[in-house]
C-alpha cells in the first residue's frame, strides 16, 4: 500500500467524523515545491475532542492511537499521531493554534487532489512562512530548503506582499530574505 494510500483512508475517515483539516509539512511542500522522500504527514486540525474519539474508533483496527494520549494532546494544545499497523507510517494531528496567523493560515488553505481525492493543503504562501517557523525554531536547513523549492517552482504565483506582512510579524523576515536571495541567479 502507498502513504497516498494511507493518508487518503485517514482524511476519508476525518471527513466522515467532520474534522476540518489541512495538510502542511512535507507534504504540502511536495505538493508546491520541489519533492522529496517523507516519512510522515503533517495534518493541522481544528476539532473537539468528541470528533477525534469517534475519529479514532473508526480507524483503530488499522492504526495504532493512543486514546488517553490523544486526550492530553487536544487539552494541552499539542501535537499527537496515528499509526499504520501495514507500513508503519505515521501521521502527525496538530491542534490549530490560536492567533490571526493560525486563523489566516487555515482560511487560506486550498483544496488539491491526492490519490484521486480532493483535500485541503496549506497554501504555497502559508507553507513558506510555516517552513520558514521550522526552520527558524530547529535552525534546520532541509525546512528552509523545503521552503526554498516551494518558491522556486511558485515564484511567478506567490503573494509576495501576503509573505512580507507575515513574515515581519512572526519574526522571521531575515529568513524570508534569505529565501528570496536563494531564489536570484
Amino acid at each position: 500500500m502507498k502513504i497516498e494510500d494511507v493518508l487518503k483512508i485517514v482524511l476519508e475517515k476525518m471527513e466522515e467524523c467532520n474534522i476540518d483539516y489541512m495538510i502542511t509539512g512535507s507534504f504540502a511542500s511536495n505538493l508546491h515545491g520541489i519533492p522529496r522522500t517523507t516519512f510522515d504527514a503533517d495534518i493541522v486540525i481544528s476539532a473537539d475532542f468528541k470528533k477525534i474519539k469517534k475519529f479514532a474508533e473508526k480507524i483503530e483496527k488499522d492504526f495504532y492511537t493512543d486514546l488517553n494520549m490523544t486526550k492530553e494532546a487536544i487539552e494541552q494544545r499539542r501535537m499527537f499521531n496515528i499509526i499504520h499497523y501495514e507500513t508503519g507510517f505515521k501521521v502527525d494531528f496538530i491542534i490549530k493554534k490560536t492567533g490571526p496567523f493560525y486563523e489566516k493560515e487555515f482560511q487560506r488553505r486550498k483544496s488539491y487532489q491526492l490519490a484521486g481525492k480532493p483535500c485541503f493543503f496549506a497554501s504555497p504562501e502559508d507553507t513558506i512562512l510555516s517552513k520558514l517557523l521550522w526552520a527558524q525554531k530547529s535552525e534546520s536547513e532541509r525546512q528552509l530548503n523545503d521552503a526554498v523549492g516551494v518558491a522556486k517552482i511558485q515564484a511567478d504565483n506567490l503573494d509576495y506582499e501576503y509573505l512580507e506582512k507575515w513574515a515581519g510579524i512572526l519574526g522571521i523576515a531575515e529568513l524570508l530574505d534569505k529565501l528570496i536571495g536563494r531564489l536570484k541567479p
